[in-house]
């Protein structure tokens, strides 16, 4: 039993183990690359230290103060364009690295938001954040960050279309618990 657990360990965190072996290498026979590798991973983690608490703080704050019925009627499938709005407006609104992003997804899905608006709110968080536009506008100029975000947003609203309609195929399998 015990081989059979730390079996699926390995399987679940080999791409894991491989870095920490290539960068164990790497510090073994270049070691100013490994050191250098170390310091990136160290800033990385780091980075990720200082924006997980207070999303994961908000994510339990989201999943006690809104109930499902709530997220059904404003993000459902039944929602329509109020939802994806909704989304849009969200993601557009919301600060932090794009990893930050997919908890809050899980949750949105858990109760009860439509997948269009999931793959719509995913998109608007990595493509249409508000200090991402003020930036680009004062560095490569309002046309620029113009165009860029029409695009943009015509790609997320299609991506997410085409994503929904190929759940529809290809439904999801069901959850079985923590993975």
């Amino acid at each position: 039993m015990v081989m059979i657990n730390a079996m699926a360990v390995i399987r679940r965190y080999r791409a894991f183990l491989i870095l920490v072996g290539v960068t164990a290498g790497l510090v073994a026979f270049a070691p100013s690359v490994g050191q250098r590798a170390l310091a990136l991973s160290k800033a990385n983690v780091v980075e990720m230290l200082s924006f997980l608490p207070p999303i994961f703080l908000l994510l339990g704050l989201l999943d006690a103060w809104v109930d499902r019925k709530t997220m059904m009627a404003y993000m459902g499938d039944e929602a329509g364009l109020r939802g994806t709005l909704l989304a849009f407006v969200l993601g557009s609104a919301a600060a932090g690295p794009l990893y930050a992003a997919f908890p809050m997804a899980g949750v949105m899905m858990e109760k009860g938001a439509s997948m269009r608006n999931v793959f719509v709110f995913i998109g608007t968080w990595s493509t249409t954040k508000i200090p991402l536009i003020m930036f680009e506008t004062a560095t490569l100029g309002f046309r620029f960050m113009a165009m860029r975000l029409v695009f943009n947003i015509a790609g997320i609203f299609i991506i997410a279309k085409i994503l929904e309609k190929d759940l529809e195929k290809h439904p999801m399998p069901p959850r079985t618990g923590a993975s």
